[in-house]
Order: C-alpha cells, then structure tokens, then sequence
C-alpha cells in the first residue's frame, strides 16, 4: 500500500493503490465568532461552499478548453493568428530562397502532394529510407521510356541543402526537392496509407433520431422532412465540448461576488423572492380562472389527454407499432413545450425519451446528455434554485449531518466514506458544526467514493472536491484528511478503506444506490446493490445513512416502467411549477440537466446502459435485512426539527412523515425520497 502524498504535493499526487490515512497538523480551533456569536443559519453551509467553488483561481482559465469557438475567444485570438500567418509566409519564402523548386501555401488545393516538397524532416539522403545494399532509386518512366536511374545516396547526400537557424526546410533532404515525380510517389504511400488506417473506422452511419421540424413547412405537405442527425457527427462534437465544466468569464465575477458577500442571506433570500413571485403568479392565475371558465376546464382535460397520448404511444413503441406511434408523438409534440406548464413540459421530456426508443438510439442520446458539460457557473445557479424550490436534498443534508453529530459523541476521530461524493457540498456544514464543539473537533477523515468520469481525467472532480473540502476545513482548524476512489462501487473492499478501530466509522449514501444494477451480469453474478450492501455490513459502521428514491420503474416490462416513470417525474415537474417560475432559466437547467437526463435513461434504454432503476423504500428494507443490516429507531427531536424546517421554509405541499423507522419526504401526499439509519446485525450502536 503506497504512501500518503507528502505535504505540498497535493491530495491526488498517486491515487492508486489507496493511500493510508494521515491527518494534517493544523492550529487549534478558531471560534465561529470573533465576539462568541454563532452566526445565524450555521445549519447550512452549501451555498457559502457553491461560492468558494466559484472563486477557483484558475476556473476562467478552464474556459477555453470548453469553449473553443466562442465568439469572445475568436475575436481575442484574431490578431495572434495573423502573427502566426506571416511568421509562416516568412517561413514558407525562407525556404523558396534555399533553393526549393516551389512555394505552396497550406491551403493550395494540390493537397498532400504539395506539401510533401519540403517537410520538416532531418537531414537524410535516400538511404535514411533503405538498405545499405540499395544506392539506386528508381523514377517512374516518362514519355513512354524506361525508368531513369536516380542518383544513389552518395550524391544526395553530396547535394542536401545547408540548415539555417532553427528552419527545419533548411534541414529538408533534397530527396524531397527532385520534383513532382517523388511527391506523387510519397503522395501514393501517404494515400494508401489513409486507406488501410480507415478499415478500423465503422462502415455505417448509424441514425439518431428522425425529428420533425418544429414549424409546419409552406409547400403543401403540412409537415417538412425529417432530419436524420449522424450520431458519429453528435458525438464527436459532443467530446469536444466536455472536456471540463467551466464558467463563462463575464459572468463569473459579479455571481461570485454576490454570494460570497451575503453568503447563506442569499439563500433565504431566494426562498423569499420564490415565494414572493409564485404568490404574485397564483393571484394572476386566480384573477384570470374566476368561475371556473371554459379555458380552465380545458386547460385540465389537456392534461389528462397529455397523459394519455403517452401512455397510448408508449403501448405503440412497444408493440413496435411505428406508423400509430409516430401519430401519437406527432399530437404530443404539438400541445407539449419545454417552457409551458408542468403538463406541457413533462410531454415535451418524455416525448423525446419516446422518440428516441423508437428510433433505437435511446443508449447514444443518453451518452451524448450525459457528455454534456455546461458551465460551473450556470449549474451552480441550477442547484442553488433546486435547493431553494425543493426540500429534499437540504433534508437529507441535516438529517445525515445531525445523525453523524449524535454518532460522535465526544469521540476525537471520525471516519465517512461517502458513496456518490460528487461535489461535496454536503460536508461544509458538518466542517463548520464539528469546529464549533466543545473541546476543539475531531479528527476528520472522508473517503470519497465516485464513479470515473469520461475523457482522459476519470478523477479530477473528485480531486477537486478533495482540494476545496482541504482547504475550508483547513481554515476552520479542523483535522482534515480527504481519500478519493473512482471505480465502480460494487468492487470497493474493506481493505480499500483502511479502517482504525478507534474512529467513529459512518457510512453515507444520498439517493445514487439507484443507480446501482439490480442483477448480476450473468444469473450466476451477484447482484452489484447486494454486493455493495454486504461490503458496508463487513465495514461495521456505527451508522450506514441510506437515503433512496421511492419509486420502482426498475421493471424490465418496458409499458409498467413507463407508467410508474410517468407518475414519479409528473409530481416532480408539478412541485418544480408550483415553488419556481416558468420563465426562470435555472429551472429549464434543473429540467434539462436532472429530469430529462433521468427519465429519457428509464425510457429510452436497456440492459446496462438502463442505470435508473431505483425500488421502493420497502423493496430496500428487505435487501437490507437479507444482507445482514439491522435498522435503528428514528430519533424524534430529528424528525421534529425536520419538520419544522420543511414548514418554515419551503411550500406548504411538501410532505414529511415516517413509516417504519423510515422518515418519508413527498409532494401532496405521494412519498418521492425515503432515508433511515441502519448498522450491521451483530453490531452494538449507541444512536
């Protein structure tokens, strides 16, 4: 087992194997408060954490990487390409002056075969190219004639041209001067050399997806032509763009500002300015629906109707009924749009999930979302008005923090390994709380356990969450030590994680169990979520937090998966309505970047590239059980300042409620997120 990184190198410095655990030796524990105040609202730090993410030094830098063709960045990068063209005019005459038979410009039409005149190769005479053996080279025949003697390395290299300073055409053999004949040679092997390398390129194009135009055209028809989108085109420009999530630059300054200033002010602000716009929109809705008019009632019946144009057409899609479910989506498309209500907009999402089964891109669409990067800023914005509009993550934040703050106890060292780290937004909170104990915090070690990110840096998010997490805890003055793992959960052992028996060990999971397969690759296999549960029962944990989604489109009956799919996203698009504006561009990302991505993976795909197959909170009860957990009682004073919290802050239709040691968080009366508390079988907890 290697070594922990040494100090200045940074956290990631040899990810593999797993480093031991070391912790920083820090000053002692700063007060929260200068005058022995502790300020208002230290219960929930992840906004202040948003905005230290925001103040990255290097966060404008990432931004060309993301955003190549950025008009901003063109008109920047002007005037140093036109230095760059007449250093290469320079350099194209430099050469013509040693005696090159022709200047060709790069964008000449003659190709290869032009430029293949005088390459920047070393110097070497024809016998760089041959055996020793070999001192002749062979011309084609011109005219009819027989092949003319070339001359032999000897005199080519008796005839290489001076190097100049630093000009590689200098350097240029003059093999690669004698004229058209050697290029059309060179050209031919260059040719055919493209021509084996593209035997390992596919031979079909494959189709995304048949859209329709958005407007009816004018010629007749009632309907234009179908685009067919090329999914090697979408991909390609796709990867090119998601190397890395960056901000836009103008922005970037004055929304860091902002809220590194007000702080978590801001936060209840924007709960304020929701409730202040949605009333202002319920008095209009109400003004304008007196009576209940005719435009209401139908208003309603195209919802219903919406609904079941969606189920109608999904029983199409599965009966592979292509001409009545292209019908169908033709109505849908018609009365649905992404900036409509709640109705309209869930159509519009699932439509597009439909669309794409039925084309048979479902998996290449979903991966193209998935690769999609938009910029820090604009997400950060996104999930600041999540946490605002809705409860659920903010309570399962506080209901894990306050369970890990009773766990602890008086203890000096603490241990989390938390699966689906993600940003680490969470751990602020808990930062600021630990170093406001009595007796100075403990010390604090996370393990944070994600999946690999595509492209060539599978954990720099992780590795940057570990960085931030550092240093906020760095400056609290409390002991801090950060772990990263990026592989597929299933296959984290014990051993991985490096446990001392002296520290409280937590376990934490908020809502991506999900994600996990439900069934073994082979009826042999495991199932990867049983594996996973009876790794963290050989943990022994003082306590596993486990927070899951309450549904169960994890059926492989595609018509039953739709329903329930259906169901879950119409309460969340409904909730979303009622808490945030229709026009405000956080929420079209809230849409576009959760529901969309979620609900068109449980629509469009199969077999492994289907990863949201979430259960219900029974179904989860009993893996548990069968897994050797055993699940502790619900802390009433918990439950209590849960609720509380819900009613004072957030809509009046948000629901809390426990059922079976189970706290249950829905949305007028339908239960959406379930989480509890549980240890393994034989183990002794405290909490």
């Amino acid at each position: 087992m290697a070594a922990a990184a040494p100090e200045g190198e940074g956290l990631f410095a040899d990810p593999e194997p797993f480093s031991p655990s070391i912790f920083l030796d820090l000053p002692p524990t700063p007060r929260p408060d200068g005058n022995g105040e502790v300020p208002a609202s230290s219960d929930d730090l992840v906004l202040p954490f948003i905005s230290r993410i925001l103040m990255e030094e290097d966060i404008n830098d990432q931004f060309f990487y993301q955003f190549p063709d950025h008009p901003v960045l063109l008109q920047a990068q002007e005037p140093y390409a036109q230095i760059l063209s007449d250093a290469a005019t320079a350099r194209t005459n430099s050469a013509a002056s040693w005696g090159s038979p022709a200047t060709v410009s790069p964008s000449s039409s003659d190709g290869p075969a032009q430029l293949l005149l005088s390459p920047p190769y070393p110097d070497m005479g024809l016998h760089g190219f041959t055996e020793d053996g070999v001192g002749t080279f062979f011309l084609p025949a011109q005219d009819g004639g027989s092949p003319e003697l070339e001359q032999s390395p000897a005199q080519l290299r008796a005839t290489t041209l001076p190097a100049g300073d630093g000009d590689h055409a200098a350097l240029a053999s003059v093999f690669f001067n004698r004229g058209v004949a050697d290029a059309e040679m060179l050209n031919k092997a260059f040719l055919k050399g493209m021509e084996e390398a593209k035997k390992f390129l596919p031979t079909t194009n494959s189709l995304l997806i048949y859209r329709e135009a958005e407007e009816e055209g004018i010629n007749g028809r009632g309907r234009k032509d179908r685009d067919r989108l090329n999914w090697d085109d979408l991909e390609a420009e796709t990867c090119r763009k998601s190397k890395l999530m960056v901000p836009e630059p103008e922005e970037t300054g004055q929304v860091v500002d902002e809220m590194i200033v007000n702080g978590l002010k801001l936060c209840l602000k924007e709960m304020e300015a929701l409730r202040i716009s949605m009333g202002s929109e319920a008095k209009k809705k109400a003004r304008k629906g007196k009576g209940k008019s005719a435009q209401g009632r139908s208003s309603s019946n195209e919802a219903v109707e919406l609904s079941t144009l969606l189920i109608h057409c999904a029983q199409a899609v599965a009966t592979d009924n292509c001409r009545s479910a292209t019908e169908l989506l033709r109505q849908i498309k018609q009365h649905s749009s992404p900036k409509g209500d709640a109705t309209q907009r869930l159509a519009h999402c699932f439509a597009e999930g439909l669309e794409a089964r039925l084309a048979g891109s479902g998996s290449q669409l979903h991966r193209s979302l998935m690769a999609e990067r938009i910029s820090v800023v604009e997400y950060l914005k996104a999930y600041w008005l999540y946490l605002a509009a809705c409860c659920f993550k903010m309570t399962a934040f506080r209901f894990s923090n306050t369970t890990i703050l009773k766990a602890i106890a008086g203890r000096k060292k603490v241990h989390i390994v938390d699966y689906g780290v993600d940003y680490g937004v969470q751990w602020p909170t808990l930062l600021y709380r630990l170093a406001a104990l009595e007796g100075g915090p403990p010390e604090v070690r996370i393990t944070g356990i994600d999946l690999p990110q595509p492209g060539f840096r599978p954990a720099v998010r992780i590795e940057e969450t570990g960085r931030r997490l550092s240093s906020y805890a760095r400056q609290l003055g409390v002991p801090f030590k950060f772990h990263g793992i990026t592989v597929r959960w299933d296959t984290v052992c014990v051993d991985d994680l490096n446990i001392d028996p002296d520290e409280v060990f937590i376990v934490n999971s908020i809502m991506l169990f999900g994600n996990l397969m439900d069934d073994g690759v082979d009826i042999d296999s495991p199932s990867p979520r049983d594996v996973v549960l009876r790794t963290i029962r050989k943990m022994q944990p003082d306590a596993f937090i486990l927070y899951v989604m309450n549904a169960s489109y994890s059926s492989p009956f595609f018509v039953s998966r739709f329903r329930d799919v259906l169901f879950f996203y119409s309460a969340m698009f409904d909730m979303l309505d009622a808490t945030a504006p229709r026009d405000s561009h956080q929420r079209f990302l809230v849409e576009r970047v959760l529901f969309r991505q979620c609900s068109l993976n449980a629509v469009a795909c199969e077999g492994t590239d289907r990863v949201e197959r979430p259960e219900t909170y029974k179904q989860w009860q009993v893996r548990n059980h069968r897994a050797g957990l055993r699940q502790l009682p619900l802390d009433p004073d918990i439950v209590k300042t849960m609720r509380d919290n819900v009613r004072d802050q957030y809509h009046k239709d948000f629901v809390i409620d426990t059922d079976h040691n189970w706290l249950l968080q829905g949305w007028k009366g339908r239960i959406l997120y379930a989480m509890s508390t549980w240890v393994a079988d034989d183990a002794v907890s405290e909490l």
